[in-house]
């Protein structure tokens, strides 16, 4: 019997393609490990069953026909329920869409279909993706599958905790100020962050248009860059996309004499330790640098983002589509009622936060201030690229917490304080693990920052980090049920 545990894109594409094992056996594989053990894990929102096991039947009669299959046909993964699915329930975690079946299917997801990927669930995630540990989901919490009294992070926490239960191949999430990278840096796995205009977010539901970036979850850094190329690309639905070629330039390249940029605050970290060996062993460089305050770049960002989330949640009145409060009585109850009744209270907050920052009297003070704080993060990054090719930092400030432990909003908040400036400048970046907590037993990450369009060399240094150190090789099978 093959154990199908733990499975790269490559090693399950060998197996699909020499006969090892039929397409059908190994969706049915993840079904039965999610209907097995997410009962205690909850990542799961909706199970894409039927549809998974037809799809995988035309892998294998394309298979016993003699053709050859592509990377990724017959790959199973899930993904974050933001991106809405064609016929399939697409919630954002939220009450108010929580029965709203999309009419049309997210360009990314789009992609992944046309390469044969199949799509086995929807999961779960903050509510509209408001939050760092998937507490706030209106369905479910979330827990991470290597230690279920911590929380998986967020908000892709329902991506990051399927990839580490063995749910999936790899998952798709969304990082608007860590979102991908938090996640994956709290249970282990790798998480990508890509330059922002490269992935189109086109039927992806908005947060905040200007940071959000669509990414994928795996268990290394080369399934990732995988993913990356199939979803990569200019959409005439986003018009903030590029084509890959025109950010990246070549898929590939030597990695010699890397000149790495690292900031004293973290030369301590047991994570930094690690990589610091590991990449100096390797040949490359390691240069002091100063990154942009962390406090200001967090400042910044939480009045920036509840400023455009206040105009992208307008759209959920009770009108258009959604869910609509029985008790209203007229237009102005409608609004109030619906969204009182059906938004959770981290929406809400986010949603009077945007609207005050925008406000007549405060705009200058709050939202425009913190433009120009924007603007700085970006410069001083532009003067680090001068002399560095990449930056790292870790990705969090410690390992997952536990549930309930940052039940105050301004402790959540400070959880993204390593992970939003490269949000604030739109830059490439990605979370691989790179060490143990002494005290938890839980992960620590590293976090590769390049410059914009960088991607391929931050990916490549990934991927040369986990070819020298053993840190991303999670054991599913220690998962407990």
């Amino acid at each position: 019997m093959i154990d199908l545990s733990n499975l790269g894109i490559h090693e399950a594409h060998d197996l699909l393609q020499n006969g090892e094992v039929t397409c059908r056996e190994l969706v049915t594989f993840y079904l039965d490990r999610i209907k097995k053990l997410d009962g205690e894990i909850k990542s799961i929102l909706t199970l894409c069953e039927e549809s998974s096991l037809e799809i995988a039947d035309k892998v294998d009669a394309k298979i016993a026909s003699g053709q050859e299959i592509g990377l990724l046909e017959g790959m199973p993964y899930t993904a974050k329920d933001m991106f809405l699915t064609k016929g399939t329930r697409t919630t954002a975690a939220s009450k108010i869409l929580g029965n709203f079946i999309p009419p049309y299917t997210a360009t990314a997801i789009s992609h992944l279909n046309k390469s044969g990927a199949i799509l086995l669930a929807k999961v779960n995630q903050d509510e509209f993706a408001h939050g760092g540990s998937t507490e706030n989901s209106a369905f479910q919490k979330t827990t991470n599958p290597l230690n279920k009294d911590f929380v998986p992070g967020g908000s892709s926490g329902g991506s990051a905790a399927a990839v580490a239960a063995d749910f999936g191949i790899f998952s798709l999430g969304t990082d608007t100020g860590g979102s991908i990278r938090q996640p994956a840096a709290y249970c282990g796995v790798t998480g990508l962050k890509p330059s922002y205009g490269l992935v189109s977010r086109y039927g992806v539901i908005a947060m905040a248009s200007s940071f959000d970036c669509v990414g994928p979850i795996a268990r290394s850094a080369r399934d990732t860059e995988i993913v990356l190329h199939a979803i990569a690309g200019v959409d005439a639905n986003d018009s903030t996309t590029v084509s890959y070629q025109q950010l990246t330039g070549k898929r590939s390249l030597e990695l010699k004499n890397i000149r790495i940029g690292l900031d004293s605050n973290f030369v301590n970290h047991t994570s930094i330790l690690e990589a610091k060996k590991t990449f100096e062993t390797s040949g490359h460089k390691i240069s002091s640098i100063e990154l942009p305050d962390g406090d200001l770049s967090l400042a910044a960002y939480y009045v920036l983002v509840p400023s455009e989330i206040s105009s992208n949640l307008e759209r959920y009145d009770g009108i258009r589509y959604g869910q609509v409060s029985d008790k209203a009585k007229d237009l102005m109850d409608t609004y109030s009622m619906t969204r009182d009744e059906f938004m959770g209270m981290e929406v809400k907050r986010r949603i009077l936060t945007g609207t005050y920052a925008l406000s007549a009297g405060y705009y200058n003070a709050y939202y425009k201030k913190a433009m120009q704080v924007r603007t700085v993060v970006i410069d001083k990054f532009n003067e680090i690229f001068k002399n560095c090719d990449v930056v790292i930092t870790p990705t969090t400030v410690g390992p997952a917490f536990r549930a309930g432990d940052k039940a105050d909003p301004i402790e959540m908040y400070k959880t993204d304080i390593l992970t939003v400036s490269v949000n604030l400048a739109g830059l490439p970046a990605v979370s691989i693990p790179a060490g143990v907590d002494a005290g938890t037993g839980l992960p620590l990450s590293l976090q590769i920052i390049g410059k914009l369009g960088d991607d391929n060399k931050v990916i490549a240094l990934a991927k040369e980090f986990q070819s020298l150190t053993n840190w991303h090789k999670l054991d599913s099978k220690e998962v407990k049920s």
